[in-house]
């Protein structure tokens, strides 16, 4: 007689899934911290032009954007360019209120340093461009870049 007995009919046991909730959160939590949200719905086309000397702002915070262009419901708001601040179309006389917005949002420490950003498509003419940069004198907001895209030498390939 042997101590050991051999039962054939003996299955694998099930796979523990006591630890799947706490992977689960984890991964939750990794892609909520992790995931920028878009700012802004934009309501215009933005193809913006291309540029060969091209410099990265060092600190986005500190940028405020200010996007030109066609409106994209071309039936309800027409082809003329539109100022968009934020989310909202606004005239060339709400840009003075809300360049003084939003440096009163921020601390007074940095408040120098904050550049204006236009980001205009390219088919866009100069002339609305120019009424906003004249705006922005007036409230003494003289740090502007303007955002393009890189432009690709097609001759280096």
């Amino acid at each position: 007689m042997s101590k050991f007995k051999k039962d054939g009919n003996k299955s694998t046991p099930a796979v523990s899934t006591a630890s799947l909730p706490d992977i689960v959160f984890m991964l939750l939590f990794f892609f909520m911290v992790t995931t920028v949200m878009r700012e802004v719905d934009l309501k215009i086309k933005l193809n913006q032009p291309e540029a060969t000397e091209i410099e990265k702002l060092e600190d986005r915070s500190l940028v405020d954007y200010i996007y030109i262009g066609e409106p994209t419901n071309t039936a309800l708001y027409g082809t003329v360019p539109k100022i968009q601040l934020d989310d909202d179309f606004a005239t060339v006389d709400d840009i003075q209120d809300y360049v003084i917005q939003k440096r009163a949002d921020r601390p007074e420490q940095v408040q120098g340093a904050i550049t204006v950003s236009l980001k205009v498509d390219e088919d866009t003419k100069m002339g609305i461009v120019t009424d906003v940069k004249q705006q922005l004198r007036k409230v003494q907001s003289l740090k502007i870049s303007y955002s393009t895209r890189e432009k690709v030498d097609k001759n280096k390939f």
